[in-house]
């Protein structure tokens, strides 16, 4: 058994084509195959389903795909360990991170960065929660920062960074007077634009506002936390952000941020990591970061206020 014959099965399982897995894997569509059919001999079962084109994996070939992608991880954790031994961490480390708490991951990469000189760091700061779990466990991604579950800390390794809670965006009234903080009721009444449904982030809002008994109903649904402030600007809107978001736009000028209350609400956020041994050195050296940043104290901070 070969490592490129397990390459070639990880990129024909995730490309679900054999042209264009074997462009990724820079081989000829026959040579390709000809491996993937080598690799089904010598394992004595089928791994892919076959007609005129690809039609999937076989169960067999689903459960080694699994075995290939941990031992494809194993050898890529080793290559950098030793480049790291002789001259440095000079890999690339790969974190994705749920919309909502990217702007945390910033507060991650700059010291790993300037402690790290030689890596480079790829973020992937549009995924949902589930599509984190799938990329941790077919090693695609290294790391992410994403909200705390039970199943996935069973799962993976999860180092708190903070605590997620919220605030109503309103454009500000031009009178004096203004509330220090709103309830959820008083949120639900708004003209909203919120996150999408199918977004952690907005399920998390969803379950509060079901609680107090004022389901939301936004007019306006999106998958940008920017384009929330971009909507709350144009003054007609209101919305629900995350309160750590305020440390990167700030209160924008003409614009209030009152804390949500009646319940007060908060979600764990955290850094997940594969449970393996040894750990990679990427993974290591993000993990003793993440043990040693403020993040939550950073996030506090907002421009423009004491």
């Amino acid at each position: 058994m070969l490592l490129r014959q397990l390459e070639y099965l990880v990129t024909l399982a995730r490309v679900r084509h054999f042209a264009r897995a074997a462009q990724e894997c820079y081989v000829s569509q026959p040579a390709l195959s000809e491996a993937v059919r080598k690799l089904e001999e010598e394992l004595d079962v089928p791994l892919v389903r076959r007609g005129r084109k690809f039609e999937g994996l076989t169960p067999e070939g689903e459960h080694i795909v699994v075995w290939a992608q941990r031992i494809l991880a194993d050898r890529d954790a080793m290559t950098e360990e030793v480049r790291a031994l002789r001259g440095g961490l000079n890999g690339r480390l790969r974190i994705g991170s749920v919309p909502t708490a990217s702007t945390a991951v910033s507060l991650l990469t700059e010291p790993f960065c300037t402690e790290n000189p030689l890596a480079t760091v790829q973020v992937h700061a549009d995924l949902q929660a589930e599509e984190i779990i799938e990329k941790l466990k077919s090693y695609e991604l290294d790391a992410a920062v994403t909200y705390f579950s039970a199943s996935a800390a069973r799962r993976f390794r999860f180092i708190a960074l903070y605590r997620e809670r919220y605030v109503l965006l309103t454009q500000a009234p031009p009178d004096i007077g203004q509330p220090a903080e709103a309830s959820w009721a008083e949120a639900a009444r708004q003209p909203l634009c919120l996150l999408h449904p199918m977004m952690q982030g907005r399920r998390v809002l969803d379950t509060v506002f079901e609680e107090v008994g004022t389901p939301a109903r936004p007019r306006v649904e999106t998958d940008s936390i920017a384009s929330l402030f971009a909507h709350v600007r144009t003054g007609r809107w209101a919305s629900v952000v995350p309160h750590a978001w305020l440390h990167v736009f700030g209160v924008p000028a003409g614009m209030r941020a009152l804390p949500l209350v009646d319940p007060v609400r908060t979600e764990r956020i955290g850094l997940l990591l594969p449970r393996r041994e040894p750990i990679s050195v990427t993974g290591q050296a993000l993990a003793e970061i993440a043990g040693r940043v403020d993040v939550a104290g950073t996030l506090e901070v907002v421009p423009g206020r004491g």
